[in-house]
């Protein structure tokens, strides 16, 4: 039950870090295109 538990934790964890790394990306991409039409 632990490691079952400890795995979970994991998956979660690791997902959590992949959402935030692409929603970075996201922002980031929309700062450059208002960066484009502002010039």
């Amino acid at each position: 039950m632990t490691k079952w538990i400890a795995l979970m934790v994991t998956m979660v964890a690791l997902t959590g870090c992949n959402t935030i790394n692409g929603m970075g990306k996201d922002i980031e991409q929309a700062g450059e295109a208002v960066q484009k039409s502002s010039k």
